[in-house]
């Protein structure tokens, strides 16, 4: 029995962390979730139990949702190659120096968010830095028009947001790796390329996972970016939940898109999970 009052006490110790999660984390998602299954009738909420949402989710931002699934999934994987290029060269590479590099990337969390897509903007633009330039050296007579409102404006500025948000856990897993056995493979003949996909990469496939998970998310969350930098053909989902939510007034439709569109989310992390991480050997 005496097992019983420690486990009391622990409980009530950790009670006002659970009920702070829950007043502002769970229950707010719980309204949302019933939200998603109600319907509008003249402006306003009609509480009930109907698919209409998920069905209107589905039929009419079918495409748009594949879409925001490769747009998340391409800024993702651009992070997790550049970053750990980054990453692999500030732990074996860069000797001492390789904190210094590790603190440059914090430091460019400091930027403010909106800050980075209207410098991207002012880049791309037509009268930006990137076509002055151009026009400037003579490459080309007008200026190029492509550069902006398009996926690539898109993927470009988020990777570039989210890009520190892989090196981080990259990192954290590559400093998990002992430098023993990488001198191990040298000594029993083993190339540069050999060692890296056999030996470092087997080590650290949770943190390539958890940076891939961190920026597929918030990607495909997103709808600051493509709204000031997708146009017509770099539209993703976020901009339509909030037109729901805010314009259109239509909460039950906008809810099923945001738990739609986590779902998904959460079936594409967990397949990448099974498939790299939860492998054996």
């Amino acid at each position: 029995m005496t097992g019983w009052p420690r486990m009391l006490r622990r409980g009530l110790a950790l009670f006002p962390a659970f009920g702070i999660l829950t007043g502002l984390f769970f229950m707010p998602i719980a309204l949302l979730l019933a939200v998603s299954f109600w319907s509008v009738r003249s402006y306003r909420l009609v509480p009930g139990f109907a698919l209409d949402a998920y069905a209107r989710t589905f039929s009419f931002y079918g495409p748009l949702f594949i879409s925001t699934m490769l747009i998340a999934a391409a800024v993702a994987l651009l992070c997790v190659v550049v970053g750990f290029v980054f990453a692999y060269g500030a732990r074996f590479r860069s000797g001492r120096y390789g904190d210094l590099f590790i603190l440059a990337t914090m430091i460019t969390l400091f930027g403010g968010y909106l800050v980075k897509i209207y410098s991207w903007k002012a880049i791309l633009s037509a009268n930006g830095i990137l076509n002055s330039t151009l026009l400037w050296l003579g490459l080309v007579d007008t200026p190029v028009s492509w550069f902006i409102f398009n996926r690539g404006a898109v993927i470009v500025a988020l990777a570039h947001f989210l890009l520190p948000f892989a090196i981080l856990p990259i990192y954290s897993a590559l400093r998990n790796v002992p430098d023993i056995t990488l001198e191990a493979a040298r000594d029993l003949g083993a190339s540069p390329w050999t060692t890296l996909v056999r030996v470092v990469l087997p080590q650290c496939k949770a943190g390539l996972v958890a940076a891939f998970a961190i920026c597929f998310l918030s990607a495909a969350g997103d709808y600051v970016t493509p709204m000031f930098l997708g146009g017509g053909s770099g539209i993703m989902l976020g901009q339509f939940i909030v037109s729901e939510f805010s314009t259109r007034f239509n909460w039950p439709v906008g809810a099923a898109m945001s738990f739609s569109l986590m779902g998904v989310s959460a079936l594409v992390i967990s397949a990448i999970w099974l498939a790299v991480v939860g492998r054996r050997g």
